[in-house]
């Protein structure tokens, strides 16, 4: 169902591939948008070791949740900062897509605990996360990537 990568070379292993998903703060979420249109966003996200997900936070109306209600199939493509060998100038990027479902986390208290997640890795002020979380977390919509696949590579930009 899903194709292989065909520079099999450049390809990286899985447990690299969940290092990005870890430790890179933004990707782009792309869905099936209006009028069968793509539709791609920024995002930050969170990746949960213990079940494998990717965890998303949003309010509860918009262009992506109509898409996601509608169609759950999505990817989700994260680059690191990537890196120059010494004496070139073309940069190394390493790059991970993820294609799966996406579901509605309905949970509260798992909203709460994902939320709480993914801000520490913006910022350690927890006083901070719990204000955040009391203004906004009755209003935030957290949604789940499960994957069915994921691949990465390194390319050499030249």
């Amino acid at each position: 169902m899903f194709r292989k990568m065909m520079r099999q070379k450049q390809q990286i292993s899985d447990a690299e591939c969940i290092e990005i998903l870890k430790n890179e703060k933004r990707g782009v979420l792309s869905v099936l948008g209006d009028d069968g249109y793509p539709y791609g966003m920024p995002l930050n996200h969170f990746y949960c070791e213990e079940d494998g997900k990717l965890y998303f936070h949003s309010g509860g109306a918009g262009h992506k949740i109509d898409a996601i209600r509608r169609e759950p199939k999505a990817s989700f493509c994260v680059m690191d900062g990537g890196f120059r060998r010494e004496g070139e100038w073309a940069l190394n990027i390493k790059s991970v897509i993820v294609f799966g479902k996406i579901s509605i986390v309905e949970d509260r208290e798992t909203v709460y605990a994902i939320c709480r997640r993914l801000s520490r890795k913006f910022t350690d002020d927890e006083a901070y996360i719990q204000r955040e979380i009391e203004k906004s977390g009755p209003a935030t919509l957290l949604f789940a990537l499960t994957p069915e696949t994921m691949t990465g590579k390194l390319v050499n930009e030249a």
